[in-house]
């Protein structure tokens, strides 16, 4: 569920919506002390959550037992997006959801607009052969 809807990596993605896309990890969560997840409610750095079908927050609906069913946040500056689903596997119908390529849209979009507080995108999927990894975004 998008919790952040304005920034380079949302913006085409109104807050509470829903993205359905794989994750591809068998094992590790989010975890973060209670100050630093303080910080990162309030600062509007966390992007995405688990959630179920309906957009609730519920422990059934975390994968992994990450906190506060944290599946996405970003750093203070708002380009780089650190995320556990794979918006790249869901970024065409025939994979099986498009939603993914809302992502890719709001950094191109970001991008041409000349708001991409960088110059450059990287995206860097990594893993193992049994399935673990994480996708980071940076704008």
């Amino acid at each position: 569920r998008i919790e952040v809807p304005d920034s380079a990596f949302t913006q085409d993605c109104p807050q509470g919506n829903l993205l359905r896309m794989p994750i591809a990890h068998g094992e590790g969560c989010y975890y973060a002390d209670p100050e630093t997840l303080r910080e990162l409610n309030g600062n509007g750095q966390v992007m995405m959550r688990y959630c179920d079908a309906t957009g609730a927050i519920t422990p059934e609906s975390n994968p992994n037992g990450s906190i506060e069913n944290i599946a996405g946040i970003c750093n203070r500056e708002g380009n780089i997006f650190g995320l556990m689903p794979h918006p790249d596997r869901a970024s065409d119908v025939r994979l099986g959801s498009a939603d993914g390529a809302k992502i890719f849209l709001s950094m191109a979009e970001t991008i041409l607009a000349g708001r991409a507080p960088a110059c450059g995108v990287s995206l860097f999927l990594t893993g193992t052969g049994t399935g673990v990894g994480k996708t980071f975004v940076a704008i």
